[in-house]
């Protein structure tokens, strides 16, 4: 471990030390009458890799039995089972709908929410593509609006300079919060979308899609096309200024990778956090390890001292979202992470 790494390890512990002796002064009843109780992961397929590699080294490095699981279902998919009552935490790629928390307010679920990271959504092609470097934001409301249905099936029916070629799409399905944010950010509807594509909650099935067609364009999370450098090529994005913008984390970072630029989150059943012991360990642990996760996955991590703000929310139990039901488009990190510290 780095210099830096225990540092942020130590400084952190120091944090989570005092908070936790607060917390369990103020918990109804006492810790030992409380016992660990699994929790269960679900939701975004763009957040998992995250997730994941934390509860990999969580459940590692514990030498007592515990028994956190994740899986994927996309954001609206693990949405249900969260507001079911069904699962602990929730990974999401956007904000949780109005029609979710009414769902969650009807069962009585009530949710803390954590941003965990910034992703650069990316619009990939396969290697062998040789027209387009770029595309602007025109023309992907073009390939994947609604009335393109059907119509638009050719490269060059999207630029004329393009190649009279098909155009195979491949992208999120319906239960993705993906599938979400682009279209409102590009279409300009929430769930506005051509359905003629080859579409999954599986983001390495649309990878697997493009990399094995000279003709393809799909869409998904940085992490994803990160880890497959070698496989696909992706597409800068200009936004209607005059010049594409290819994802990187300087250009996220920069506030130049609009608007395809978005938080990735999280969020825990408050009664959980309240009531499982292992649950506060768990968020505890995640947001230790996230600045080194967040980046060894592919995703733009915070500042360290960000996520020991996020992490005196959460034991402040602050429950509730800060974006009233919607997503909200070419946000900055610093303007993301200020609505949660002036919660």
């Amino acid at each position: 471990m780095s210099t830096t790494s225990k540092n942020r390890l130590n400084t952190f512990k120091t944090a989570s030390l005092a908070l936790s002796a607060t917390i369990l002064l103020s918990a109804c009843g006492s810790s030992q009458s409380q016992q660990n109780q699994p929790i269960k992961i679900d939701g975004s397929s763009t957040v998992y890799p995250i997730t994941e590699k934390i509860v990999q080294q969580f459940n590692a490095e514990n030498a007592k039995d515990v028994d956190v699981t994740a899986n994927f279902s996309g954001t609206g998919g693990g949405f249900k089972k969260f507001c079911a009552g069904e699962t602990d935490i929730s990974n999401a790629s956007r904000p949780i709908l109005k029609n979710e928390m009414e769902t969650c307010k009807q069962n009585k679920i009530s949710y803390i929410e954590l941003p965990v990271a910034f992703d650069a959504l990316t619009v990939v092609v396969h290697p062998q593509n040789t027209w387009a470097s770029d595309i602007t934001v025109e023309e992907l409301k073009r390939i994947w609006e609604p009335g393109a249905q059907g119509k638009i099936t050719k490269w060059n029916q999207v630029r004329s300079s393009w190649p009279d070629r098909p155009l195979v799409l491949f992208g999120p399905g319906t239960d993705s919060g993906t599938f979400d944010y682009f279209t409102e950010a590009i279409v300009g509807q929430s769930g506005a979308s051509r359905t003629d594509y080859t579409a999954s909650e599986d983001d390495d099935i649309l990878v697997q899609g493009v990399a094995a067609n000279p003709n393809a364009l799909g869409y998904f999370g940085y992490a994803y096309y990160d880890a497959n450098k070698d496989k696909l090529k992706p597409l800068g994005i200009d936004n209607g200024r005059g010049s594409a913008v290819t994802p990187s984390l300087e250009a996220v970072q920069g506030n130049n990778y609009r608007p395809l630029a978005r938080p990735l989150f999280i969020y825990v059943n408050a009664v959980s956090a309240q009531n499982n012991p292992l649950m506060n360990e768990f968020i505890d642990f995640y947001l230790q390890k996230a600045p080194d996760f967040v980046s060894l996955v592919g995703y733009i991590p915070f500042e360290e001292d960000d996520y020991t703000k996020l992490y005196r929310n959460y034991h402040k139990t602050k429950v509730g979202t800060v974006f009233g039901g919607e997503s909200e488009f070419s946000m900055t990190i610093d303007e993301v992470l200020t609505k949660f510290t002036e919660w």
